[in-house]
């Protein structure tokens, strides 16, 4: 038997990108100054924007289009954080093997949200009729 999850922070998927957005938050605060409003910014946004997507698609349960088009989101945010951090490790902010696990951790990130984009049914709220 599932455990009954009442809201998108229960979520696994939710749990682990957050906390792999918070790790990119402390590490990027080491970034160089002249990064602020380009790297630094943009690995920190789409990190967040993964966590963001994942609790609007939890909210638009009601509506498969709605719930996978949030799923789409969240799945892309995650592909651009990847990059971000290949960018990251190629400019010498983040050492290999700290940009390897990073970019691991979003390979599991995406590879739960293609697992809840392919069984969609599952996590949509049943329709009621009134």
């Amino acid at each position: 038997m599932g455990i009954l999850i009442s809201n998108h922070g229960q979520l696994e998927v939710y749990q682990v990108a957050f906390e792999t957005a918070m790790t990119i938050f402390h590490i990027s605060k080491s970034f160089p100054k002249e990064e602020k409003y380009s790297l630094t910014d943009q690995i920190r946004r789409s990190s967040r924007s993964v966590c963001a997507n994942l609790g609007e698609a939890w909210r638009r349960r009601r509506y498969r289009g709605s719930f996978l088009l949030r799923l789409n989101d969240a799945e892309a945010e995650a592909t651009e954080t990847q990059i971000w951090i290949e960018f990251a490790v190629k400019c010498e902010y983040l050492d290999v093997e700290t940009g390897r696990q990073l970019y691991n951790q979003y390979n599991k990130i995406l590879g739960m949200i293609v697992k809840m984009t392919n069984n969609p049914n599952s996590w949509l709220l049943k329709s009621r009729n009134y």
